[in-house]
């Protein structure tokens, strides 16, 4: 990848070598064992080279330029990628989001890679600029889940940033989250706190709870982030009220984009939405060719 290509990608807060096993894992995909594109190789001669742009073919939020450009000269280093939009931009319809050149064959090569990531990431940041747009106002902050595409989630929560949202635990492996099967398996809320904190005394620990009473328990057992799962905003008041500021509080489960708002007016503390990555359309992208002799 080019160092300009790469000081995007790592500005994103994304690793260079994790996109470039993604985009490689992605092309050998597209192109099988022998690495073949059987179109392009059998109808483009290889000293052609060409010219194109990258376009919006439907509006929405930008993510993942850096991500097609790394596809384009990962397939070819001769390749050239010009971004001009940025990440996080509202494009319209029929925007050139990069201009790109290079072997013809290698551009068409990496054409639908370079697209997939594109469209994927852009379609994410754009739901949850939609969301985020949904609870502007309120203190409620918009986290995405780890319901995500496997092998793409560094990707997919990158854009969630992209589209204003937080993230919330990277894997099984940064946050501990006592989640109903963990406290019936432990006998209770508040033993399952007392294990994980006892286990892994300097690691964040959050609780799921379905009432009152359970956010009751798992306070005083010490937890200071609790997930309300799947409870309706009249007990989410309710809750807010009783917990008074002891500890976060994160309304999950079944969350829909047309009440965000009523949610997040109850005063919790962020909305968490599986949906972000996991029912997010794709925004349309597209590249418009041209060749050169």
């Amino acid at each position: 990848m080019r160092p300009s290509t790469v000081d995007a990608i790592v500005t994103g807060g994304l690793d260079p070598t994790d996109v470039m096993r993604v985009i490689r894992a992605a092309l050998d995909e597209d192109l099988g064992p022998d690495g073949l594109d059987l179109t392009s190789r059998a109808t483009i001669p290889d000293y052609q080279t060409g010219e194109g742009e990258l376009v919006a073919r439907a509006g929405g939020v930008l993510a993942g330029i850096a991500v097609a450009a790394a596809a384009f000269e990962l397939t070819d280093p001769r390749a050239v990628v010009t971004p001009v939009a940025a990440d996080g931009a509202r494009v319209a319809r029929g925007e050139v989001l990069a201009t790109v050149a290079g072997p013809t064959r290698a551009l068409l090569t990496a054409e639908r890679t370079a697209l997939n990531l594109a469209c994927r990431l852009s379609g994410v940041a754009t739901h949850t600029r939609a969301w985020v747009d949904a609870v502007a106002g309120t203190k409620a902050r918009v986290l995405d889940t780890r319901k995500t595409t496997p092998g793409l989630r560094a990707l997919e929560k990158y854009a969630v940033r992209v589209g204003g949202g937080g993230n919330k635990r990277m894997g099984l492996y940064d946050v501990a989250m006592v989640k109903d099967n963990h406290a019936r398996a432990a006998g209770g809320v508040g033993p399952a706190f007392a294990r994980v904190r006892s286990a892994y005394p300097d690691v964040p620990v959050q609780v799921e709870v379905a009432s009152v009473a359970e956010a009751e328990t798992a306070v005083a057992a010490g937890a200071s982030f609790l997930l309300c799962d799947n409870l309706p905003p009249d007990e989410l008041r309710k809750l807010v009220a009783v917990v008074a500021g002891r500890a976060y509080l994160e309304a999950t489960g079944n969350l829909t984009l047309d009440r965000a708002r009523e949610y997040a007016e109850t005063g919790v503390d962020y909305l968490s939405v599986g949906a972000l990555t996991h029912s997010s359309p794709i925004l349309d992208l597209a590249m418009d060719l041209r060749t050169e002799a």
